[in-house]
């Protein structure tokens, strides 16, 4: 899989990058941990050697997974993990950093990514000068290589690069979520910031699999989410899901493989897939095969916005 540099820093990430926030099993149903490591490995064997996590996925259990997954060829892997917003103060990004080094068993993070803005979820307020004053420390220990955002809008990733380099940022994005394309995107292009796209395929909505009937099971975050749980929204992705299908039938893919090499071939956006097991990683990998024309482009991004154009302006998907 060809690599790209994050942001301006001197890391090479693969456009796809395996996610673990399923890992962690918190929010998530029938998840086992002998699939997740095989899958983590399968992702790696397909040429996906850049891995996501955090340390509230399981609080902590899902670093640990991955250490497991991958302790044995850490200098062929990179490893993004995020510092929760209860977590922002000096010294406690100093620990919450030592923490998720002891879980993921290295002595440097590549990506560290403060994971929601100061004040998520009830959390203190912190001056995000503390906060990039204390990723710098980090970054000039040797602990952490980069720094990255996520969940922020432009305005807070500008306002955190006027403390630091910010080399990345994460945020929800998909065809069927678009938010970021109208402030965020513009800005990452102009200061060279790789987009790092969680929920690329709609937590799964993209994949097809999820029928005009689906329930969820019992602790499922995903029956809180906008796009499945409010009906109108849920029509429009089954009439956009439709209309897919013959693209990805005449590009000899699956529907999950078409919209990421969608995202992927988006300004500055590489796209953050999870897997339950090692043949839906060595699945998402081959997705970097898949290569579509500028007509092909069009007519997705054109089908995308059945689902997108109706929606307000909220910029998270879930009503927790």
């Amino acid at each position: 899989m060809d690599k790209r540099k994050l942001g301006n820093s001197e890391i090479e990430i693969t456009p796809i990058i395996m996610g673990t926030w399923q890992a962690g099993k918190r929010g998530w149903a029938n998840i086992e941990d002998s699939d997740t490591i095989k899958g983590i490995r399968a992702a790696v064997d397909a040429g996906i050697t850049t891995i996501d996590t955090a340390e509230i996925y399981g609080e902590g259990y899902s670093e640990r997974i991955v250490a497991q997954a991958v302790g044995d060829v850490r200098e062929k892997v990179i490893l993004a993990t995020k510092v929760f917003p209860n977590h922002l103060k000096y010294d406690q990004v100093i620990e919450a950093c030592d923490r998720s080094l002891e879980n993921l068993k290295t002595d440097y993070i590549d990506l560290y990514q403060i994971h929601w803005p100061s004040g998520a979820f009830n959390s203190e307020i912190v001056p995000i000068a503390e906060t990039m004053n204390a990723l710098n420390k980090l970054k000039e220990q040797g602990k952490i290589r980069a720094i990255g955002v996520s969940n922020f809008s432009r305005e807070q990733t500008a306002e955190a690069a006027q403390y630091g380099q910010i080399d990345s940022t994460q945020p929800p994005y998909s065809l069927f979520w678009r938010k970021i394309e109208k402030e965020e995107m513009p800005y990452c292009v102009e200061k060279n910031i790789s987009i790092i796209a969680y929920s690329s395929l709609a937590q799964g909505l993209l994949t097809g699999k999820f029928g005009p009937d689906h329930k969820f099971a019992e602790g499922d975050h995903r029956a809180k989410n906008r796009l499945f749980y409010i009906k109108e929204n849920y029509e429009r992705v089954q009439i956009a899901l439709e209309k897919l299908r013959p693209i990805a039938e005449s590009k000899q893919c699956s529907l999950a493989q078409l919209a990421i090499a969608w995202l992927i071939a988006q300004p500055q956006t590489n796209a953050i897939v999870g897997a339950r097991n090692a043949e839906q990683a060595t699945a998402n990998a081959q997705a970097g095969d898949v290569k579509l024309s500028k007509d092909e482009l069009a007519a997705i991004d054109a089908i995308g916005r059945i689902v997108t154009d109706p929606l307000d302006d909220r910029p998270v998907m879930w009503d927790f």
